[in-house]
């Protein structure tokens, strides 16, 4: 259950960075807070996360690095 928790947690900030690192990229520098279109931005941006989240199953490697700094086998 504690591995379990681990990866929820590093699973859960991966995709809060992905989240905010898609909505970033899609707010255009230099214009306008009402030329925005929010839904879009919060859209793609929900589905890069989910994309995290779901590819995140395949392994975490922040996780396999403190495997193997606690001297355990992967």
């Amino acid at each position: 259950m504690k591995n379990f928790k681990e990866w929820i947690c590093a699973a859960g900030v991966r995709a809060i960075k992905t989240f905010a690192q898609t909505a970033a990229s899609l707010i255009t520098v230099g214009s306008f807070i009402s030329d925005i279109e929010w839904s879009l931005v919060f859209s793609a941006a929900t589905v890069a996360a989910i994309y995290s989240l779901l590819t995140s199953i395949a392994g975490l490697p922040e996780l396999n690095d403190k495997v193997i700094e606690e001297g355990e086998e992967k």
